[in-house]
Formats: structure tokens, sequence, C-alpha cells
């Protein structure tokens, strides 16, 4: 089903993958294509030529709960890869022409068009050694690992009590799987990794965890049969209420605890006793506000991607799913919500 905006000449019309109605993933009109008209670059804005996209949970999350206001349209997508078409009065660090990748503004319409607005300020270059799919898997996951591991749990401060070990519970996810290769590339730290099957557990392993532990299972009890010492450090990529027990057992006093997902409950006072410190990450929060520092994501775009060119990390890419279209979009998102999926699931091309 196409969605036509005849107001619009050929020059002015832009596809996307848009919803008008938050549901369930398993209907037609769950995700459409249609046209919109081609956006201006005004201010610090870049207008980017969609190359590729990969899909990650928060699609899902918003296209299962978020309307758009006013029977409007709202197109998805966050990480990015293109070229810079058009460039706003009052940007100064691009040129039409520049190969780019990011992961846009939750604020904003997504990426899952042919052309995009976005703040040049959360831009980075795209390492020069990757394919546009392969880029394009990288930018929302390696900005929460990268503010989740220095800025939030600060693992380069070491706690007071744990052993130089960190825990990252779901290491075979998007942000798991690339939170694994910055540890290793960037830190002492020794690095366990969650995985419940033989193929994400291989996957981690891959990603240069050094140990593996089941979350199926309790943790606690493997962790300790290491015999490494207990982590100082825990990164909770999902089930964060399922497993904080288990994780408040296995962790150090004085220990740092991080999480992501959105837990239904989840009850603090079970760190009170050891002293640890829960920390939040969500990578939206920069541009939702437009902090001062809103230019950091940028900046630590461009060290990934220097670190990706001297081959020091590489692409959590793990499947291109066919072109950026509402039927591709559609399993993708099926695909995530089933939470089985390692590394990450990528769309090229229009």
């Amino acid at each position: 089903m196409t969605h036509d905006n005849t107001q619009y000449t050929r020059e002015q019309q832009m596809k996307a993958i848009a919803y008008q109605t938050a549901g369930p993933i398993d209907r037609e009109d769950a995700l459409q294509d249609i046209t919109l008209e081609k956006p201006e670059a005004t201010g610090r804005d870049l207008l980017v030529k969609i190359n590729a996209v990969s899909v990650n949970p928060v699609d899902a999350k918003l296209r299962n709960h978020a309307a758009p206001e006013n029977g409007g349209w709202r197109v998805l997508g966050f990480d990015a890869a293109g070229v810079v078409e058009d460039v706003g009065p009052d940007a100064t660090d691009f040129r039409p022409g520049d190969a780019v990748f990011y992961a846009g503004s939750i604020a904003r319409p997504g990426t899952n068009s042919e052309y995009h607005l976005v703040d040049e300020r959360i831009v980075g270059r795209k390492p020069s050694t990757l394919t546009d799919a392969e880029a394009a898997a990288l930018p929302l996951t390696a900005i929460t690992a990268w503010e989740m591991l220095f800025e939030r749990l600060e693992v380069k401060r070491p706690t007071r009590q744990g052993a130089g070990v960190i825990l990252v519970v779901g290491g075979a996810g998007g942000v798991g799987s690339i939170t694994i290769q910055l540890l290793r590339a960037l830190t002492d730290l020794t690095v366990i990794a969650s995985a419940s099957r033989q193929e994400t557990q291989d996957w981690v392993r891959e990603c240069g965890a050094q140990h593996v532990v089941d979350h199926r299972q309790p943790m606690a009890p493997q962790v300790a049969a290491l015999g490494i010492g207990a982590p100082g450090f825990v990164f909770s990529t999902t089930h964060s209420d399922a497993h904080l027990q288990d994780l408040v057992e296995l962790m150090a006093p004085q220990g740092r605890f991080g999480l992501i997902d959105d837990p239904k409950a989840l009850n603090p006072l079970l760190l009170k006793r050891k002293a640890i410190s829960m920390h939040w990450e969500l990578m939206f929060t920069r541009s939702l506000f437009d902090t001062p520092d809103m230019a950091e994501q940028g900046k630590l775009l461009n060290e990934v991607a220097a670190l990706v060119d001297v081959g020091r990390v590489r692409s959590t890419l793990t499947e291109v799913a066919g072109k950026i279209d509402a039927t591709a979009l559609r399993k993708a998102h099926a695909r995530i919500e089933s939470t089985t999926s390692r590394g990450k699931i990528v769309l090229e091309g229009f």
C-alpha cells in the first residue's frame, strides 16, 4: 500500500516507510510504503541521502506503543549510513559528498526514508573500511555502549573492591556485541558475557569475551566458579528486573551497575546492602535535551570509526535483510521482537 503526496513534484518527493496506528507487527498497516516531501537543511542540519539502515529494539517499541500525532505518519529508524546531500547555513563540520554514519534523534522523523535531516553534532565520518551496510549496524549501539562504559560506569576508574572484571548481560545482542569489543580495545578489564545458546555463546567469544555464562541459569555460582574474583562492574542490557537479585549476589561490594532496558518494576533496595551504585543510559538524551555536550556523540563515533579502520573493532552486522521497504522492515521488526537475534539486522537501498 502506498500513500502518495501528489502535491509534490518528483524532485520534491522521497520514499519512506511509516505508520499511522501503533500496535503489533502482524498487520498490513503496521508499516507502509509512502511518499513524503523531501526535507530541506536549515541551521546545523545535514540532509543525508540514506544508503543503509539498521533495526533496533527501540523501533519495535515505538511502533507498538507510540501513536503519531493527529493521525499523521511516523517514520521510524535511527541508525543510518549515507552521503551528505546538502548542509544547513550553520553547519561547519561536513560538506556535500561526505560519507557519514549516525543514530538520529528520537524527537524527529527517522531514517527509514530516502533523505533524512540530522544535527551535524551527532554525526560521525563513516569508517572508510566498511560498506554502508556494515557501518549502519554500529552507531546507536556504539554510542550506547561508549556512554555507559566510559561516562556512566566510568570503567577506567577502578571500583574499590571489585576485581578488574565486568559482566555484560545479554552479550550477543547489538549493544552487547559492541560493548565487548570496546572493552577489549580500550580497557584491561576481563570480560564475562552472558549468552544462552551455543550460537550466541560462540558469537560473544568471537567478539572478544574471555568467559561466558548462561543467563538462563543462576549466574552467581557460574561467575564464582571462574575463580577470577567478583566483578566490580555489571552492564545489564536485557531482563534486568529478572536478573537483579542474582547480579547483586555476584557483584563486589561498592560496585557499579548499569542498565538500558525498561524493567516493569525494579527494586533498587537490593543494591543498598552492598552500596552498589546504579546508572541509566539512554543515547537519545543528549539530542532530546540539546545538551551543551551534544557534540560528544559525533566525536565518539569518529573514535569508533578510527578503531574500525585500524582493525581493533569490527561491524556487528550479521544479516542484510533486503531493501529498505515496508515488507522487509516488518520482517526485521518481528525478528527483533523475538529477542533471539544476534548482532544487527541491516536493510540496504531503496
